[in-house]
C-alpha cells in the first residue's frame, strides 16, 4: 500500500475533527451539571445553536475552539500550506460568530464564549478559577464574556 501523502492525511485528519461532543464540551457539561446547573445542548431554535444553554439564566455559552475561531493564543495558528483557503476560512468562521453572537444578544440571551485555551493547554485555567468565572457571569447582569487561558503563564 502507498505512504498517505501529507495533504491527504491533513484533509483525513481536519475531516475526523467533531463540532460537537468535543473534550471541551464534555469538561464544562460536567462542571456545570456538578456544580446543579441544568441545561439544554445545542439548541437549533437559537442562533449559532450554542453548545450549552441555560433557560433559566438566559444564557447561551459558546464553547469554541481556539484555532477554528482563532482566538489569536498559542494554540492557533493559521497552516503553513494552502494559505488562501485557511484565511479564508476563519474569516468566514469569524464573521458567522460575530453575527450568531450580535443575534443571541439581541433576543435577551446573554453569551459567554469559553476559549477551548481556558479548558485544555499549557495555558489552561485551574478548575476553581474556571467555575468561579462561569458562576459569576451567570449570576450577573453582564450580557456577554470570554473566558480564555491564562496569559501571565509561558
Amino acid at each position: 500500500m502507498a505512504k498517505e501523502s501529507s495533504k491527504e492525511q491533513r484533509s483525513r485528519i481536519m475531516a475526523s475533527i467533531r463540532s460537537s461532543n468535543t473534550t471541551p464540551e464534555i469538561k464544562i457539561r460536567k462542571i456545570l451539571y456538578n456544580h446543579g446547573y441544568r441545561y439544554r445542548l445545542n439548541v437549533k431554535k437559537l442562533p449559532t445553536s450554542p453548545d450549552i444553554a441555560i433557560s433559566k439564566y438566559k444564557t447561551a455559552i459558546l464553547i469554541n475552539g481556539c484555532f477554528w475561531h482563532y482566538h489569536g493564543c498559542h494554540i492557533s495558528h493559521l497552516p503553513k500550506s494552502n494559505r488562501e483557503f485557511w484565511q479564508n476560512k476563519i474569516k468566514r468562521n469569524l464573521e458567522r460568530d460575530k453575527l450568531g453572537v450580535s443575534k443571541l444578544l439581541t433576543l435577551g440571551w446573554r453569551v459567554l464564549i469559553i476559549w477551548e485555551c481556558a479548558i485544555n493547554g499549557k495555558k489552561k485555567l485551574d478548575s476553581d478559577t474556571l467555575i468561579n468565572q462561569i458562576k459569576a457571569f451567570i449570576h450577573s447582569t453582564q450580557i456577554k464574556l470570554a473566558i480564555e487561558g491564562n496569559i501571565n503563564e509561558s
